[in-house]
């Protein structure tokens, strides 16, 4: 019952993500107390997420490391300045939503990009691996890179950011890896499926808790929020873009191609939404929370028109790099 559940609530993301959103804001009166329990939900989601963590699959992908090196580039170097010289030439004299849009770009790959490099076959291994670095070096790297690019701009909490993602993120991943690996695999295959629809759950209640708190900046669509939805797509859009077409200009294969698509396109957006309500001025979670809106349908998005007609490996066939990390995985 529990995997049936689990294979729905799946199925049913790219529009369970935007109604809890909406019914956050509509149920902000209730929803708004319970804030402080958000980064304990968050750590379960994630705990459950990290069962399928382990050390072999790292040490294997680790002997060709290239790809989880552009990876961590693409996401912490380059997306977060694309993202800020975005946000100042389209959305001029606004600094806390032009931060709140480099955040949302400086914010480690998503758990959930596991569920969609399944979906469409990529390399699983990698996966795991890239999202495990980046969930370690998270509390340096994220307020390290807003730190450098935001600097003074914007009051922020940089320790407080670090200690979130500590508990958040960090502790619970290694948590699950070590139980993942002390267990020879069973934990994953026994508690994994019982819990993977309880942390889908909570991801929507995370959603509408973390909604209903930036609500009475949503206080009506107007032109300036239409706006910043459409820099919001455009801006994330080109981790999608940037992940598949430098794939494909370094001779890789499509395994690869997949992986590096939604691990550079997505992001642990819930996570940087927990952040930015509590280390930055309220406004600052407003791109983020559009970003979360949109994120699991663009993922639908990408993953449709991008790679669902590459299924001949003829045409896309693998280069060095891809198949040796494919032959270890």
């Amino acid at each position: 019952m529990l995997q049936k559940l689990n294979r729905t609530l799946e199925k049913w993301m790219p529009l369970i993500t935007p109604t809890s959103v909406v019914l956050g804001m509509l149920l902000t009166v209730w929803l708004k107390p319970y804030t402080p329990f958000v980064p304990w939900i968050f750590a379960f989601i994630t705990f459950a997420g990290s069962l399928s963590l382990n050390l072999k699959d790292l040490q294997r992908v680790m002997t060709h490391p290239l790809p989880i090196i552009v990876s961590l580039v693409l996401l912490h170097g380059i997306m977060p300045l694309i993202a800020w010289g975005t946000g100042h030439l389209m959305l001029p004299g606004d600094p806390q939503l032009v931060t709140g849009l480099v955040l949302l770009l400086a914010l480690p790959t998503g758990i959930v990009s596991f569920m969609w490099v399944s979906l469409y076959k990529g390399n699983i291994a990698l996966t795991l691996s890239i999202i495990l670095i980046d969930t370690l070096l998270s509390p340096f790297i994220v307020p390290g890179v807003m730190s450098l690019i935001v600097g003074t701009n914007v009051d922020m909490d940089v320790f407080g950011m670090m200690k979130g993602l500590l508990i958040m993120v960090v502790a619970p991943s290694v948590i699950g890896m070590l139980l993942n690996q002390w267990t020879r695999g069973r934990i994953k295959t026994v508690l994994g499926p019982r819990l993977a629809p309880f942390s889908k759950i909570g991801l929507a209640v995370v959603i509408m808790i973390n909604s209903a708190f930036v609500a009475p900046f949503f206080t009506g669509i107007n032109l300036k929020l239409a706006w910043l939805a459409v820099v919001i797509i455009v801006t994330v859009a080109l981790g999608y873009i940037g992940g598949y077409y430098l794939t494909r200009a370094l001779g890789w294969g499509k395994e690869l191609a997949i992986t590096m698509t939604f691990n550079c396109g997505m992001r642990n957006i819930s996570a940087g939404a927990v952040l930015a309500i509590a280390y930055f001025p309220p406004a600052v979670a407003m791109p983020v929370i559009i970003g979360m809106v949109f994120q699991q349908m663009m993922a639908s998005f990408f993953g449709y028109f991008f790679l669902t007609d590459r299924s001949s490996k003829a045409q896309h066939g693998p280069g060095p790099v891809a198949s040796g990390v494919t032959k270890q995985s």
